[in-house]
């Protein structure tokens, strides 16, 4: 029998779909091995890369926004691939997420899916893009729009770049200084994920504390 997942192979492909069939679909995936996304009445089955690229720029990223607000006296609390539903209209599991300020404790241990309709969006969003950059850039961007994200960033792994956004009145402007983590300038994981392609973390991670303390 054809599945919903064996209709959604590409990282680029969103197919007309119900709620129920998001929700079947999430049921039946495997967590491993990909991630759902719903809008606007449509299914998103992305795939998700299990290579050393994807992985190893994901790691770091995550351990320098940590790093930054630990040294900074920020409130964080972060998600590693976590499930947000607005129920009967949207869903994600985007690659990272970050709870800061107010909210940094509104999601209780115990919870499996972050529903939206009672609990506050995440104050930051990360997709690592291997091969999926051009969705990120499009539907997923609007999606996390409308899910009202303070900030998206997208991690271009093939070039090494991170794209900025502050969202805001439902659309999004580009910026090179992160808002949510004040005064962290992008450029700067830039260069750490450049660096991380000769050195291995632990270097990388030296050169951020030093970056981060000066």
């Amino acid at each position: 029998m054809t599945t919903l997942i064996s209709l959604t192979t590409s990282n680029e492909t969103w197919i007309k779909a119900t709620w129920d069939d998001y929700l079947q679909a999430e049921n039946d995936s495997d967590d491993d091995k990909s991630k759902l996304y719903y809008y606007q009445g449509k299914l998103k089955i992305q795939m998700s890369p299990l290579g050393n690229d994807h992985a190893s720029d994901h790691s770091i990223i995550n351990y320098g926004i940590n790093l930054y607000a630990s040294l900074k006296n920020i409130d964080l609390n972060g998600k590693d691939n976590c499930t947000y539903h607005k129920i009967g209209s949207q869903a994600a599991q985007p690659d990272l997420s970050y709870y800061t300020g107010k909210n940094v404790d509104a999601i209780a241990y115990g919870t499996q899916v972050i529903n939206l309709d009672h609990s506050p969006a995440p104050s930051l969003v990360i997709e690592i893009a291997n091969s999926s950059l051009k969705d990120d850039l499009g539907m997923k961007r609007l999606l996390y729009e409308n899910l009202g994200v303070e900030e998206y960033w997208i991690v271009d792994v093939q070039t090494t770049k991170i794209i900025a956004f502050a969202i805001a009145d439902g659309g999004s402007k580009r910026i090179y200084q992160s808002v949510v983590l004040p005064s962290l300038e992008i450029n700067i994981l830039e260069n750490a994920l450049q660096k991380t392609r000769q050195e291995n973390h632990s270097k990388v991670g030296v050169w951020l504390l030093q970056i981060f303390q000066s």
